[in-house]
């Protein structure tokens, strides 16, 4: 029912397919990993070499002339990424890593006073950011262990937002929840849990490291306190490249809880007096000098979002996962296999597959030529990417993975994890 051909028709209506030509694709394989680490682009690569051949040409004088001065280049690709999450050309600023920056907003927004005085997260976020937040709770004096208040999940894979409002409580000084929860792909309902959050005064972040570049957001007009995320998942920036955050103009002159010379206004910056002279908008919130070179390449990645528009990359990302969901039920349904993602659109930009050979499937699936992605402790992550992957791919690896199950080849496999999963 849904075969090859079925595949080549969707491809022939697609009308982001040409873009699979912008990225270097693997060799001889189907790459399944963009959730991860996106492919690298032409156009990444180009913003790469324009900004070594500035610091080549130019040296010190860069950081003013060029096309991409880099005195203001956190500033200006802030601003190309302020529509992919609903933020204001002020809002959006790149800098730092996911954790760096989620210091930085616990350190501003955290306040505890009285009996107000937990941070409220959940069970099913990502490792890093429980770390930054039960530091933060001991840096201010309090124990994490009875201080961060983590919301149960139902079941493992998902989170109820009804739940996490019951657990906004007066005690609550700070909440921090993911957008898209990294292993099952649910997609939270922000605008529903920000409003629950200014309702009881309470400041709400949300980690957008899986949801930026996948889904739609509207943080301004969701009135967010604040937002933290990677570029080198959907969006394609390079491994490590520089990350993101949004604060909400409501807090414009709010003082950053870490403070550092780059948040300085850019008129007294070089002032070089020893009190912060803090810039008026997102700009304050920077702690030190940009990483311009793990900033170029996130330059021409966000070319691409610009000219295409997220809600074709949405639109096909749907797609591409609706096509998916319904071979593994049609190819794979006696293999043992369960979904783990939502299977509505509420799921973000890929299929969990959880099974208990996981770690052996996905080292078969490698060898067969998918690049697939594993999570602890039995789930296969699948991502077609709207951009570069097409419907034919996805019917090659379902294809590929019933070839796997049927003939039993992950069994010469360890069903063990390698150090990088």
């Amino acid at each position: 029912m849904f075969g090859i051909d079925y595949a080549r028709k969707l491809d022939e209506k697609d009308s982001l397919a040409k873009y699979k030509d912008e990225f270097y694709l693997l060799e001889n394989t189907i790459y399944m990993d963009g959730n991860s680490l996106g492919l690298l682009s032409k156009r990444a690569e180009r913003t790469l070499h324009n900004l070594l051949e500035s610091w080549k040409t130019l040296g010190i004088d860069g950081w003013i002339e060029g096309d991409s001065p880099w005195f203001y280049l956190s500033e200006s690709v802030g601003e190309k990424m302020a529509p992919l999450v609903g933020g204001t050309k002020n809002e959006v600023i790149a800098t730092g890593s996911t954790t760096t920056n989620l210091h930085q907003l616990a350190a501003t927004f955290y306040k505890p006073s009285g009996t107000k005085t937990k941070i409220l997260a959940d069970e099913l976020n990502f490792p890093s950011d429980i770390y930054a937040l039960k530091s933060q709770l001991a840096l201010k004096g309090f124990n994490p262990d009875d201080h961060l208040v983590q919301v149960k999940s139902m079941d493992g894979r998902f989170l109820n937002e009804d739940d996490i409002i019951e657990a906004m409580t007066d005690d609550i000084a700070l909440i921090v929840l993911p957008a898209v929860l990294y292993r099952s792909g649910q997609i939270l309902d922000m605008e529903k849990l920000t409003k629950a959050a200014n309702d009881k005064v309470i400041p709400i972040g949300f980690d957008l490291c899986h949801s930026i570049g996948a889904v739609e957001h509207s943080l301004h007009d969701w009135g967010a306190d604040f937002a933290f995320w990677c570029t080198y998942k959907h969006l394609n920036g390079g491994p490590g490249s520089v990350a993101g955050l949004f604060v909400h103009d409501k807090h414009f002159g709010t003082s950053p809880g870490l403070a550092g010379w780059f948040g300085s206004k850019k008129e007294s910056q070089f002032d070089m007096d020893h009190t912060l002279d803090p810039a008026m908008d997102v700009a304050a919130y920077q702690i030190g000098t940009p990483h311009v070179l793990s900033l170029a390449p996130v330059i021409g990645a966000l070319e691409l979002f610009e000219e295409v528009g997220l809600k074709k990359v949405r639109g096909k990302s749907l797609q591409l996962t609706d096509y998916m969901l319904a071979l593994i039920q049609q190819e794979l349904s006696e293999h043992g296999f369960t979904i783990g993602n939502p299977v509505d659109e509420s799921r973000g930009g890929h299929i969990l597959l959880e099974h208990v050979e996981a770690a052996r499937i996905c080292k078969a699936l490698k060898e067969a030529g998918v690049i697939p992605d594993f999570r602890a402790p039995n789930g296969v992550r699948l991502a077609p990417v709207a951009l570069y992957n097409s419907f034919e791919d996805v019917w090659h690896v379902v294809q590929k993975l019933k070839l796997i199950m049927d003939e039993n080849r992950y069994e010469k496999f360890e069903n063990k994890r390698g150090v990088v999963a």
